[in-house]
């Protein structure tokens, strides 16, 4: 990938962790407004998060992503232990998530994961080290097909 082409296309979510997954659910529901449009546990990455949009957002927008730790020891539980709920992460929707891995490599910028892990509803993820992006966890996302 030609390093100065952009491989970013769109603010894919902003994740938030919380301690409570159905009452963080209840809040951005009944006092935003937000419509939950997906729910599902992520063993891999210790969680069970849920995916909420704006009414009428056809899934091209950013989402609002809740993720509770499956335990105090996950990510997320440690997270929440050290920081208390609150915004975790931003996330970058990508079309080639091995070239932006690389673009990021070669600007001297480190990843998390040496291969994409697996995100949510399929998709393929990386992360951006903090330490690297100016103290933000920079998640980039993949979609999958028909996502």
């Amino acid at each position: 990938m030609d390093a100065l082409k952009p491989f970013v296309t769109a603010i894919d979510h902003v994740g938030v962790a919380v301690p409570d997954l159905d009452a963080a659910i209840a809040f951005y529901r009944d006092t935003l407004g937000l419509e939950l449009v997906h729910d599902e546990v992520n063993e891999t990455q210790g969680t069970h998060e849920a995916m909420m949009r704006a009414p009428g957002d056809d899934g091209t927008g950013a989402a609002l992503q809740l993720l509770a730790p499956l335990g105090p020891d996950t990510t997320i539980g440690k997270f929440i232990g050290r920081k208390g709920p609150g915004l975790q992460q931003l996330a970058y929707r990508v079309t080639d998530i091995e070239a932006a891995m690389e673009a990021l490599r070669d600007k001297g910028v480190r990843v998390l994961y040496e291969k994409p892990a697996q995100g949510t509803s399929n998709s393929r993820v990386n992360f951006v080290h903090p330490k690297d992006a100016g103290g933000v966890l920079i998640e980039l996302v993949e979609p999958a097909q028909g996502h």
